[in-house]
């Protein structure tokens, strides 16, 4: 709570507890100390909403986590010079830029990214992956502790407070982690949007290309 608002709360607690003693002691009741009994409970109710109301309006920064994971990049082999360049500057961006903590670009049931703080262990998409996909918009899990089905991203990195999932298409996903709760703004949900539509493109369009090559027919060479 701010300064100010517990000032507020205390003076409105003091007001209360005086007005309360101030009538226990009163030799008799008149009109006259029923009106002020009132005005002062009134004002004294009405100095703790207020401190209530700013305590809101100016909530608690939350504090960063101690999470446990090796800072490192490691890139899947095999993929494109042009692709390995889009995963790495986006993924700088996303560290230097917003609150992430750890990212991981995931396509086709093979992890073509991890970087930040990162785990050796093997990443299997869960429920809250399955219903980004499903709805094709972010999922955006801003205290992870209230969700059941957080376990699924102990393998990018246990224990994050804040999660978002951003679809890709309906063959991957990119996994953003962050430092503390509700650490992720719009404008970082519009841009893991933006970028993940571009990654998408093409990712889908090497594929296609790859899955033309194996199509081609030897005999017609």
């Amino acid at each position: 709570m701010p300064g100010s608002a517990r000032l507020c709360l205390i003076s409105g607690l003091l007001v209360l507890g005086l007005a309360v003693f101030n009538a226990l002691t009163a030799g008799a009741f008149t009109p006259a100390l029923q009106r002020a009994e009132v005005l002062s409970g009134m004002a004294a109710v009405g100095l703790m909403l207020v401190a209530v109301l700013w305590t809101r309006a100016v909530p608690r920064t939350p504090k960063a986590v101690n999470l446990e994971g090796e800072q490192g990049l490691e890139i899947a082999a095999g993929l494109s010079d042009c692709l390995r360049t889009e995963l790495a500057w986006g993924s700088h961006q996303f560290l230097t830029a917003t609150s992430a903590a750890t990212i991981l670009v995931n396509w086709d049931e093979r992890v073509l990214l991890r970087r930040g703080l990162i785990t050796r262990e093997p990443f299997t998409p869960g429920d809250i992956c399955r219903l980004s996909t499903q709805r094709q918009a972010l999922v955006s899990l801003v205290r992870t502790a209230l969700y059941p089905g957080r376990q699924e991203f102990d393998p990018v990195l246990p224990g994050l407070p804040a999660v978002m999932v951003q679809p890709l298409g309906q063959r991957g996903w990119i996994v953003l982690g962050g430092w503390t709760e509700r650490c992720f703004t719009r404008s970082d949900e519009r841009w893991l949007a933006g970028w993940a539509e571009r990654l998408r493109t093409q990712l889908e369009l090497i594929s296609s290309v790859e899955e033309s090559d194996q199509q081609v027919d030897p005999q017609g060479i």
